[in-house]
């Protein structure tokens, strides 16, 4: 029996056929034979679409609580592409460890929890994978309490800190992990790693009432074997803090910071909020600008719950609650103020919220 034509074709005609193809096509190309596996995941076609390609933005959720200990065939992360409106999955089944639970990614990795074979639970393991390569990395073991108290902070140039409200954690191209004091007068709440700094607010009010400010540290500092935090503030920001209720961040575009909460209706102790307000902190000028607002329809979908989830990065931001049901996308590249829109579809998270991060997804990123 002949061999089908494309056979044939010389190794650059197939390089330049398969790379006029979107990257997510590319993906679904690599399981239909083992010529095209070889083509698509040899070192030349991935320098040639590494230089023409942009990475795949897609929006990737992190499994619920009660899905951590999944069978190990099953083991997947769900994506979205806000481009194509779609859900797929990435397997994740090609890593050799147990409760594999992703937390959170740089530019074409994913890092994620997770138990080697013969190890103990008491010990966890962070792993750098690359799932469109199949190509991971494992970090050095930890004590479980990391995984479950710690934040994971990872920088563009896979600079990795897991931070609580005591101590923090670094690790940097080498072969251990650096401990530091944080030195926090609360627990840090959602904090970013971004321009070589550490960007988390804090509670500082009392049990009755909270007020929140911004604590920075340079990674720069760790060197002297401490953490040197301090109190980001102006007088010019005057109240900015307390207009918003239960503020979070998320790293934005560039060296801003996008802030979010419940907008107040007032500076009552429990005041009811009238939407979701997204504020925008430029760190080179260290002002403050209003980035968006939910709209009053949607926010409808949120006011009901009296907490909700916040993540993304850069120019797109997802809203979870209870009950909701679906996500509601801020994209703030479509203009001023943004673009908001729903998510439907949400893949096995039940009623509960859900919790992310953006990712992406690359093939030329090795851990």
């Amino acid at each position: 029996m002949d061999a089908p034509p494309i056979y044939g074709l010389p190794q650059d005609t197939l390089h330049q056929i398969f790379s006029s193809l979107p990257l997510r096509q590319i993906m679904i190309c690599r399981s239909v034979c083992k010529l095209f596996n070889q083509i698509l995941t040899s070192s030349s076609f991935i320098h040639l679409i590494s230089t023409q390609k942009p990475p795949l933005s897609l929006l990737a959720l992190r499994p619920p609580h009660h899905q951590r200990h999944v069978s190990h065939s099953a083991a997947a992360i769900h994506v979205y592409d806000p481009n194509q409106n779609q859900w797929f999955r990435f397997d994740l089944s090609f890593l050799p460890f147990r409760s594999l639970h992703p937390v959170a990614s740089s530019p074409g990795l994913i890092y994620l929890w997770g138990d080697l074979p013969d190890s103990p639970e008491s010990n966890k393991s962070l792993i750098a994978c690359n799932p469109l390569t199949r190509l991971y990395r494992v970090l050095p073991q930890l004590g479980s309490a990391w995984s479950k108290h710690g934040s994971v902070l990872v920088d563009s140039l896979n600079k990795v800190m897991v931070l609580t409200e005591l101590a923090a954690l670094f690790f940097s191209n080498s072969n251990h992990w650096l401990k530091f004091s944080s030195n926090l007068p609360s627990k840090p709440r959602s904090p970013i790693l971004m321009l070589n700094s550490v960007y988390a607010l804090c509670d500082v009010g009392s049990p009755w009432r909270s007020q929140w400010k911004l604590f920075c540290c340079n990674l720069s500092s760790l060197t002297n074997s401490q953490q040197f935090w301090h109190c980001l503030e102006r007088r010019e920001w005057g109240d900015v803090f307390d207009i918003l209720k239960r503020p979070r961040l998320v790293r934005g575009v560039g060296n801003r910071i996008l802030m979010i909460g419940g907008l107040k209706s007032s500076f009552t102790l429990n005041a009811s909020c009238s939407t979701i307000l997204i504020l925008r902190l430029d760190l080179d000028l260290l002002e403050w600008e209003e980035a968006g607002r939910m709209p009053v329809e949607m926010y409808r979908c949120f006011s009901e719950s009296s907490k909700f989830k916040v993540f993304g990065m850069g120019d797109k931001v997802c809203f979870s609650a209870k009950r909701v049901g679906r996500l509601a996308l801020w994209e703030c590249e479509k203009g001023v103020g943004g673009e908001w829109r729903w998510i439907d579809g949400l893949p096995g998270v039940g009623d509960g919220p859900c919790r992310g991060f953006v990712y992406e997804a690359s093939l030329n990123a090795l851990p």
